[in-house]
């Protein structure tokens, strides 16, 4: 599984705490099922804390890095899943 885009969907300050951006990120995602491409859509509730006076593109990045973490810790979380042909208990 690839991440093959990744982009801010909306943003807005946190309401009651400073400093706090919080928004939605798409992510793009791309694997291979055998000889078919399948691609996977994501949107991504997330939230970053920016220095005061931070740019978008700040707040941005600080976004899209976030969901990036996320879509690192589920692929990694796939990736252990057991295939259906092994036992999923202890061995």
């Amino acid at each position: 599984m690839q991440l093959i885009d990744i982009t801010v969907r909306d943003k807005q300050a946190h309401p009651r705490l400073a400093g706090r951006v919080t928004g939605h990120v798409r992510a793009v995602l791309v694997e291979q099922l055998g000889e078919q491409e399948q691609t996977h859509e994501l949107t991504i509730p997330v939230w970053a804390d920016v220095p005061e006076g931070a740019s978008d593109a700040d707040a941005d990045m600080a976004l899209m890095l976030k969901a990036a973490d996320i879509v690192s810790r589920l692929k990694a979380s796939l990736g252990v899943m057991p295939t259906p042909s092994e036992p999923s208990g202890p061995r």
